[in-house]
């Protein structure tokens, strides 16, 4: 059994082509594909957080949005870019948004990857120390934020204040109990899977990672992932910890399909995104539902892992993306052993 979730980048465009033309389209499709991913089945509604683009940032409304729309699907982010957040702030959002939501909440968090202006960070008032990377500075964000959603009191109340305080130091509030074990962090590399294992946060490993044996990069990513569980048992946590990855997944049945993506898909690529670290893209995945199970069998990632995110074409619309993630769950996933038929989840009998 696997969970199976889509992940939007939320992109906008002022285009005739495009079905999502301003942010408000983007935000408002956003709730409604998330409420019709739900209806189909799916598990998770995950939207990716970039600043200074025409895409989705600033998550919490939206997040907040869809589980006041939503009763059963998981909501998360895949990934905030800590290098950007207040962690104080950010646990006051969050809580609000789980207990929103019933406590679905999925918080991916990472350092980020390379935005659209130079060190946009320092333009939200964040500043490295002296001799601090910017992924240092990410990750000091992430681990105070772990210790601040631990709900544990450290602000020394006023003496004379304006509504009576319980007892003891004072917390953030709201407090959200259980979404310290829903935090996720999208590693890039090997390190720094291991780095989240140890700090008790579930791992999210996209559709790309460091180029670290020169291996195809579904070889890459499951080592990746067996490196994290390997670390998380050495910390001695004592819950299981969840693993996702993220793929282009477009199974064609229609000739709509087959304009869209009939001639993608193909293999990894290697190139640089960041600095002089060569990085590994893995393929996208599109064909006919039977020869897509026969090639996703030997995606050794995917069967590590035990959640699936299916990145999306969210400008192509809602009823088209329902359409893709619908097939997914009806001829794909069941006959891969990730779902059972949709007849069998109804209890009907074949």
């Amino acid at each position: 059994m696997k969970k199976i979730g889509f992940l939007s980048f939320g992109h906008w465009v002022d285009s005739p082509q495009s079905q999502t033309r301003s942010a408000s389209d983007v935000l408002l499709q956003s709730i409604d594909l998330a409420v019709e991913a739900e209806r189909i089945g799916l598990d998770g509604a995950y939207f990716r957080v970039h600043h200074f683009a025409q895409q989705l940032a600033s998550p919490f409304p939206l997040l907040a949005a869809v589980g006041a729309k939503t009763s059963r699907i998981e909501i998360g982010t895949g990934v905030i870019d800590m290098r950007y957040e207040n962690p104080h702030y950010m646990v006051e959002d969050a809580g609000s948004a789980d207990l929103i939501s019933g406590g679905r909440l999925q918080l991916g968090v990472s350092r980020g990857s390379p935005e659209q202006v130079i060190e946009g960070w320092r333009h939200f008032g964040y500043e490295p120390n002296q001799d601090e990377t910017d992924q240092e500075l990410g990750r000091q964000h992430v681990e105070t934020f772990l210790e601040l959603l631990e709900g544990k009191g450290f602000a020394q109340p006023n003496p004379k204040p304006m509504f009576p305080n319980p007892p003891g130091l004072l917390r953030l509030e709201p407090h959200s109990p259980g979404l310290r074990d829903r935090i996720w962090w999208g590693a890039a590399s090997n390190a720094t899977a291991e780095w989240a294992a140890k700090l008790g946060m579930n791992l999210q490993s996209s559709t790309l990672k460091y180029d670290e044996s020169g291996e195809p990069f579904h070889i890459q990513q499951a080592k990746q992932i067996r490196a994290y569980r390997e670390a998380w048992k050495a910390a001695g946590h004592t819950r299981t910890p969840r693993v996702s990855v993220s793929r282009s997944i477009f199974p064609i049945t229609t000739d709509l399909d087959r304009m869209y993506f009939g001639g993608s898909g193909g293999g990894d690529k290697f190139g640089y995104i960041d600095g002089p670290s060569r990085a590994v893209f893995g393929r996208g995945y599109a064909a006919e539902p039977e020869k897509l199970v026969q090639q996703l069998r030997g995606d050794e990632a995917i069967a590590e892992a035990d959640t699936l995110l299916l990145t999306i074409p969210n400008q192509l619309g809602i009823a088209y993306n329902v359409h893709v993630l619908q097939t997914i769950l009806s001829d794909v996933a069941p006959a891969l052993g990730w779902r059972e038929s949709m007849d069998e989840r109804r209890g009907i009998s074949p």
